[in-house]
């Protein structure tokens, strides 16, 4: 993808600015929520909890904005190699059916063996999220191959189609797989802990690193798949590699909150912006708007609904709905 419009102010500067933002944002999530606590209180809770108020800040509001960064960044950087892999500009990271085997996956674990933990929903998310990617890729690799991205986002879109029919069929047949399936599936960041954190870090860690592997791949397909493998790209490498990024990024994100969109879509056209198309600074910065922009609707969700909390994903959806229309209108779409 080409940057959409010139680069006039250092990509340095705008990274620390980012690293700044994501940081006011995380001040912010710690000192606001429906339980009103002065700026001190919060303070002393978090350096000397002794008091129920401060069991509310490292109970609630820690642990929710660890997890609205962490989430954020990783739907930030997936969906930014999603639409280099696939130069679609209205890529999205749930293409590859990431987030429909990790919904059929903690279904079948309620409908099935009647899990209900939070630790034992993130592994089962992780193992559907994972499976699901293999499946999506191993039949692309059957149908016309992986040099083009068209065969995998065809696979993806099937895959992902199959898997929601299942999911469908299992919450409607059993009233409390359908109630389970309607907490995790709206993503939220209430009521999460940081017992999972770990295990999802280790994955997000590596699809970190696939992404941070596949920057010079990304670079070379933005020029076109013809160019790329002139310039002597293995194509089938470099989407296997992006593949697997994408698959650990998001995995790691939805076993903790469940599905959440717009994070992905929208965070690689801001950071294009004001950083440009190359995905070495690319990367990095839609990482960075993404936990900012998570963890800021999950503030906003906090204060409109009062003691009874609007969940992130709806917030998500409805400014992100909103956002996205404006960039496209401001012609801030990237050409492909």
């Amino acid at each position: 993808m080409r940057s959409f419009r010139p680069q006039t102010r250092p990509r340095a500067l705008v990274i620390a600015s980012l690293i700044a933002g994501a940081l006011v944002v995380g001040a912010i999530s710690l000192l606001l929520g429906s339980n009103l606590i002065s700026p001190i209180d919060v303070f002393r809770g978090l350096f000397a909890p002794v008091t129920d108020t401060d069991a509310i800040v490292w109970g609630s509001r820690v642990p929710r904005t660890v997890l609205g960064l962490f989430v954020g960044f990783c739907l930030g950087i997936a969906g930014a190699v999603m639409q280099g892999q696939t130069r679609n500009p209205l890529a999205d990271p749930g293409i590859f059916g990431v987030s429909a085997g990790a919904s059929l996956a903690v279904v079948i674990g309620v409908y099935v063996f009647g899990t209900s933990s939070i630790l034992s929903t993130l592994w089962l998310a992780l193992a559907g999220a994972i499976v699901a990617s293999v499946v999506v890729f191993s039949v692309a690799a059957l149908g016309r191959g992986l040099a083009s991205p068209v065969p995998l986002a065809i696979a993806g879109s099937a895959v992902s189609a199959l898997l929601v029919a299942f999911t469908s069929l299992l919450v409607l047949s059993d009233e409390t797989t359908l109630a389970a399936y309607r907490i995790w599936v709206v993503g939220s960041l209430s009521g999460r802990s940081l017992d999972g954190l770990a295990a999802a870090a280790v994955f997000a860690a590596a699809g970190l690193a696939l992404a941070f592997l596949n920057i010079r791949s990304l670079n070379n397909l933005a020029l076109g798949t013809e160019l790329a493998h002139g310039l002597g790209e293995n194509l089938i490498r470099a989407r296997l590699v992006g593949l697997g990024a994408i698959t650990l990024l998001t995995a790691s994100a939805v076993a903790i909150t469940g599905p959440i969109g717009f994070v992905g879509l929208t965070a690689p056209h801001i950071a294009r912006s004001l950083v440009g198309g190359n995905h070495s600074w690319l990367l990095p910065a839609s990482g960075l708007i993404g936990a900012s922009v998570l963890l800021g609707c999950d503030v906003v969700g906090r204060l409109i609904g009062g003691n009874a909390e609007v969940p992130v994903g709806v917030v998500l959806a409805v400014l992100g709905g909103i956002v996205f229309v404006a960039i496209v209108r401001r012609g801030k779409v990237a050409a492909l």
